[in-house]
């Protein structure tokens, strides 16, 4: 196309022609996402019924459960109704959602992670640093930092001048498909723009090393096992997080042209796009007993009232 402004809606390609293989993404798809609002919606419910949990762990946790709702239902939803029919699609109001809640949880995480640094290295200094207003003032922030990022991508990726067709070979609009489109020399400008958000991110990533190399050693001093124990179930599933969010997303938007292909790209959309909302839930509760203790006691006392009525 030589007049690449008049492209205003995008085309996602099926996975495959097979109807079979198509229904079978659709299902596969709507089972991570009823989990995902399964879990991520239990989190929430748990931490905001539990007065017991209204501390700033869990409040940045129910944070992040939130912003997973988000993350997670801007991409699935329109991929299993592509599964099924072959639609168009308006591409800019999805990429500002997915880079808002995107760039909203890698703030979160890394709030979370400062969070576990003052509780256990400097727990004299816990509710001074991490009071009320504090949190709230960071949760704003990262709030804030997504809605700016979105804005940023999102106008500029759409300025640039498309002269490919308006398919895109991905389950959702993602900004590396958006610029394989793009006209010959007109697409550095978005790059430039992805390469400072990955510089940033990876200078967020080293302060999130520093401050789990200072928790790790402090733990490490811990002279009770079971204090240890305890200490590093909450650390360890949020360093796992972290990384897998990361990484993977910094290498769907850096990796070179050259090892780029059609299979690859899918698997790590899925890995850093559609996986850490789903586990997200389920790796915080699976080592956190206090919040296991309280969703069940949520459960049993909501079945015990449905026997009752």
């Amino acid at each position: 196309m030589s007049n690449s402004n008049s492209i205003t809606q995008f085309l996602l390609l099926a996975f495959t022609d097979t109807r079979e293989l198509q229904l079978s993404h659709f299902w596969l798809f709507l089972g991570i996402y009823l989990a995902a609002l399964l879990g991520n919606g239990l989190i929430i419910t748990t931490i905001a019924w539990d007065q017991h949990l209204h501390t700033p762990m869990y409040f940045f946790l129910l944070k992040l459960s939130l912003i997973d709702l988000g993350y997670i239902s801007t991409t699935l939803p329109k991929s299993m109704v592509n599964s099924l029919w072959d639609t168009y699609t308006g591409c800019s109001a999805q990429v500002f959602l997915f880079v808002f809640f995107f760039s909203a949880e890698y703030c979160l995480l890394i709030i979370m992670a400062y969070d576990r640094y003052v509780a256990i290295c400097k727990p004299l200094h816990y509710r001074t640093l991490l009071g009320s207003r504090a949190c709230v003032h960071m949760a704003a922030a990262a709030w804030g930092t997504g809605f700016f990022n979105s804005v940023l991508h999102t106008t500029n990726t759409f300025s640039i001048p498309l002269c490919q067709s308006n398919s895109l070979d991905q389950f959702f609009c993602e900004i590396p498909q958006i610029l394989k489109l793009s006209c010959p020399g007109t697409y550095l400008r978005e790059v430039w723009i992805v390469v400072v958000s990955v510089l940033a991110c990876s200078g967020c990533f080293v302060f999130l090393v520093l401050s789990y190399v200072q928790i790790f050693r402090a733990v490490l001093r811990i002279p009770s096992e079971q204090g240890r124990h305890k200490a590093f179930s909450t650390c360890l599933p949020h360093l796992a997080v972290v990384s897998l969010f990361l990484i993977t997303s910094i290498f769907a938007y850096l990796k070179p042209s050259s090892i780029s292909s059609s299979s690859l790209d899918l698997v790590v959309a899925v890995l850093y796009s559609v996986v850490p909302p789903s586990v997200n839930s389920l790796i915080y509760s699976m080592r956190n007993q206090e919040l296991k203790d309280a969703a069940w006691k949520l459960i049993s006392g909501f079945i015990l009232k449905q026997q009752t009525v």
